[in-house]
């Protein structure tokens, strides 16, 4: 597969990344406090899925790595929200399915997959470990989230969600400049401003209340 139509897988997913957070930031705005809109978990979990493909193309475990872990919080969160039956049911069923499909497929002559993955010459492995890293704890912000929505009985974003968010996206954005990576790039570059507005959203709201 050509370099164009790669990136075009990334820039879409990004594209649809940046796009959640302009809906959870605009009803955010509007609502004056931090917000857990439906559309953007529906949006998570399609740019999940092209992020993901775009991470097996460019044989990049660290952008793998953050996909497979949040892919199910994004439709947990839906059925906290009890939108998730409300989707069409091949749509559901393509959401379960397609995690199945991604593994078999990466099942199949696993041991030169492996080799791509960690040993790529293109990322040395340092940088292999720091934006490994910089994904675990940009993607443990979605377990933190998950835990405090069961807890509360609801979907939020509360204030931890977003500084944990502030920090793996710090710590992404450096590893995309020495990857060189356009895609990840532009996805962090957008998402660090409205982190930093929701953290303002949140602490405003409570000194109000």
């Amino acid at each position: 597969m050509n370099d164009t139509l790669i990136y075009g897988i990334g820039f879409l997913a990004q594209g649809l990344f940046a796009g959640r957070l302009i809906v959870q930031w605009i009803k955010s705005e509007n609502a004056k406090k931090s917000l857990s809109p439906t559309l953007f978990w529906q949006l998570s979990i399609l740019a999940s899925w092209l992020l993901f493909l775009y991470g097996l193309l460019r044989n990049d475990f660290a952008i793998i790595l953050g996909q497979v872990i949040t892919y199910f919080i994004y439709i947990r969160n839906l059925q906290l929200k009890g939108n998730w039956k409300k989707l069409p049911l091949l749509s559901r069923v393509f959401c379960l399915l397609s995690p199945i499909i991604a593994f078999t497929y990466m099942a199949i002559n696993y041991e030169s997959k492996i080799l791509l993955l960690f040993y790529n010459q293109d990322i040395p492995f340092w940088l292999l470990i720091w934006g490994s890293l910089g994904q675990l704890i940009f993607t443990f912000r979605f377990i933190y989230q998950w835990i405090y929505s069961e807890r509360e009985g609801e979907s939020i974003l509360p204030l931890g969600f977003w500084v944990i968010s502030l920090i793996g996206a710090i710590m992404i954005l450096s590893y995309a400049v020495y990857r060189k990576d356009p895609v990840l790039l532009m996805g962090q570059g957008l998402g660090t401003i409205i982190y930093i507005r929701n953290i303002i959203l949140i602490k405003k709201s409570k000194i109000l209340s």
